[in-house]
């Protein structure tokens, strides 16, 4: 799309076995296996005085005895899977940290209407589902409409539309933010729903929070809502 003011629209465990130990390197956490063994010992304790004072005509039986033990043991069994997913969580937020560093200083393109002018020049990446005449508007930080224009449009993904900052009376607006607003008619007359995308150079990570968020053009993304990475020119 172009524009005469400039505008270009592109174990089991027993209850038999001995309590293990417990160290530092035991696939359990701290507070995980040592909830888990104060458990198992009351279990323990609490099954022995069970066996000791049952009546002798009237003995525990057994199946429900065994059915007791595999019912604690898959509680274990349980905990430590529970344990072992935190620890995949884990790497996947430090695998997700090490992919977040790659992108700093790289061009980011993510979902957006609000765009930087610099040099006279903003640029916003358009989605336009089909063949349509598209209403353009933009507005500077107050809200204020500083352009308008209708284009004719061909259906596609990531179409560039710049605007050099010239107003339609125009006008050269200053550099800043600014906001677009695009909608659009099919052949047939109706409403085109046309997203808005904005490219910005990522700037900084913040790895304290999760996922992490790439700082672009002043504003915070996560790495899912990144689209593209726009290559640079060489120059």
């Amino acid at each position: 799309m172009t524009t005469t003011t400039g505008a270009t629209a592109p174990s089991v465990v027993s209850g038999t076995t001995d309590l293990p130990k417990s160290s530092s390197s035991n696939s359990l956490g701290s507070t995980t296996g040592s909830t888990l063994a104060g458990n198992f010992q009351t279990f323990l304790t609490l099954l022995t005085t069970q066996l000791q004072n049952q009546n002798p005509l009237d003995p525990l039986d057994t199946n429900q005895f065994t059915q007791q033990l595999v019912q604690f043991a898959g509680v274990e069994q349980q905990l430590k899977t529970n344990d072992a997913l935190s620890q995949l969580v884990t790497l996947q937020q430090t695998t997700q940290a090490t992919q977040a560093l790659g992108f700093v200083g790289k061009t980011a393109l993510v979902d957006g209407s609000t765009a930087t002018m610099a040099k006279s020049s903003a640029t916003w990446h358009l989605n336009v589902p089909s063949d349509s005449t598209v209403d353009i508007t933009i507005a500077n930080a107050s809200g204020q409409t500083v352009f308008t224009g209708k284009y004719t449009a061909g259906a596609g993904t990531d179409i560039p539309f710049t605007w050099n900052g010239l107003g339609n009376d125009g006008t050269q607006w200053p550099d800043g933010k600014y906001t677009i607003s695009a909608t659009g008619k099919d052949v047939a007359n109706n409403n085109v729903g046309i997203a808005a995308q904005v490219q910005g150079v990522v700037s900084s990570v913040d790895l304290t929070q999760s996922p992490p968020l790439l700082t672009i053009d002043g504003a915070s993304y996560t790495l899912s809502q990144v689209k593209s990475i726009i290559a640079t020119s060489s120059n």
